[in-house]
């Protein structure tokens, strides 16, 4: 069963590694910014590393570990916490395309930043075993993500535009 976001005071512990990969020549925004969304989404301690990539690494990893010949907007990878690290609920690598969540947010209509916030949301909800499989689990994890978003004054990315249509999960 998937943690819940956090309502109390108490904050979990995180371990945040930040990686941007050979052809990424900067941060898409400030890591401070990047940690905030993480630890929003985040309902229990976590080891993450969020790493930005170029398009060709996206679809690599993509082909390789999913069987998939495209480049995701956002790719999440599990593992169990390392032995004898017993504080960790989760660990897990977000690896996010900067090309595809450019082309999105403008084919879209929306912030950069706006799209960007939302996919490392989706990505820290997916390692924290959230999912969006069935259409119970993928309604439960659009409110989670829309409320979380809400708070950083970001507007309903689910929400049916005129040029795109029906919702839609990220990934």
């Amino acid at each position: 069963m998937p943690t819940s976001v956090p309502a109390a005071a108490v904050e979990p512990a995180l371990a945040l590694g930040l990686q941007r990969g050979p052809r990424v020549p900067d941060w898409p925004v400030a890591p401070a910014r990047l940690r905030r969304w993480v630890r929003l989404a985040l309902a229990a301690d976590a080891q993450l590393t969020l790493r930005f990539s170029a398009r060709a690494e996206a679809i690599a990893l993509n082909r390789t570990f999913r069987g998939r010949d495209y480049a995701p907007n956002v790719l999440t990878f599990t593992y169990p916490p390392a032995p004898g690290d017993a504080g960790a609920a989760c660990a897990a690598d977000i690896v996010i395309c900067i090309p595809v969540v450019r082309e999105q947010a403008r084919a879209q209509r929306k912030p950069f930043d706006h799209h960007l916030a939302h996919l490392v949301i989706h990505g820290v909800l997916h390692a924290q075993g959230h999912d969006h499989q069935t259409p119970g689990e993928a309604a439960r994890m659009e409110a989670l993500e829309t409320a979380l978003l809400r708070r950083l004054r970001i507007p309903d990315p689910y929400l049916a535009r005129p040029a795109t249509g029906a919702r839609r999960a990220p990934d």
